[in-house]
């Protein structure tokens, strides 16, 4: 298969590069559209996005300022609904009316307000390793992360070049990988090689951009969102992720009618690095069972 690269352009006029790999029109159902964590350039799908192709188009696309997409030209356009926004501008590009979306991390805040947005659109939800919103109140279940956010941004924004220069320096440092490796992923089931890469992408990304984006996670919540969710919806999660504890995986399954979660032992935050397999398995069996196809259209209005 040979991936094709396009672009699109968002409502803001910025530029969004985006990829499309597998066959368009194939009769086992709707294209699949990645979506990112922040900071993230689609390496997490490095595995799983060639597997799922083998049946239908796959899309994925970069967040504004990240990997081949362009910063806005006001720094404060970046958040939740920019992302949403900007994932629509790409399936009205590359010709789709309906898509199943597989957002990771910070990708199911974006998958599910693109729901809220545009509810016609989806055909599916995979949430793998993420939350409904306030991205921060559970990260290692520690409290007072959120409350931190404000001070790091006022600095980050004070001093760009210095927060850009520890970014590019620290990110991806040895010292880094080393502590990840230890506490932060499965070092039996992940590659070193993979930490780094994923690093390395998490240190490209403009600081003061990535924090702003940060913010808007933190503050965006659509918990209260989940019981109008009714497009099949498949959940899946790490038993042992400290940024996204699996209890709030849980907490949406309960909240979404008829969905299905999976909690993969020994799983971390980069489940799809660690566990491909298990990932495309149980993702395949979901969209060949409950994403197949186009619903029938509605009825027609009668006077």
């Amino acid at each position: 298969m040979e991936r094709s690269e396009h672009y699109a352009t968002a409502e803001d006029g910025t530029r969004l590069r985006w990829t499309s790999l597998g066959p368009a029109g194939v009769p086992g159902g709707p294209p699949v559209v990645l979506i990112d964590g922040i900071g993230c350039a689609g390496y997490i799908w490095r595995s799983l996005e060639p597997a799922l192709a083998r049946r239908r188009r796959v899309l994925h696309w970069n967040y504004r300022g990240h990997g081949g997409s362009e910063r806005p030209s006001e720094p404060e356009q970046v958040s939740v609904a920019h992302c949403a926004r900007d994932l629509l501008s790409v399936l009205d590009e590359a010709g789709e009316r309906r898509a199943v979306l597989v957002g990771h991390s910070f990708g199911v805040q974006v998958a599910l307000e693109v729901h809220r947005l545009a509810p016609g659109r989806v055909a599916g939800l995979v949430l793998v390793s993420g939350s409904s919103g306030h991205l921060l109140d559970t990260f290692h279940d520690v409290p007072g992360a959120s409350a931190a956010l404000p001070y790091w941004q006022r600095a980050v924004e004070a001093y760009p070049g210095v927060a850009r220069f520890l970014a590019r320096t620290v990110i991806p440092s040895e010292a880094i990988v080393r502590l990840g490796m230890a506490f932060e992923v499965n070092a039996k089931q992940l590659a070193r090689e993979d930490l780094q890469r994923y690093l390395a992408d998490l240190a490209d990304v403009d600081s003061p951009l990535f924090v702003r984006l940060l913010a808007s996670a933190a503050a965006h919540d659509l918990g209260g969102h989940l019981p109008q969710v009714a497009v099949p919806t498949l959940i899946i999660a790490g038993e042992k992720d400290t940024f996204t504890p699996a209890h709030r995986s849980v907490a949406m399954h309960e909240a979404i009618p008829g969905s299905e979660l999976l909690l993969l032992a020994g799983g971390t935050h980069v489940l799809p690095l660690e566990q491909p397999a298990a990932c495309e398995e149980r993702i395949e069996t979901f969209l060949a069972s409950r994403c197949a196809g186009e619903p029938p259209p509605p009825p027609e209005a009668t006077a």
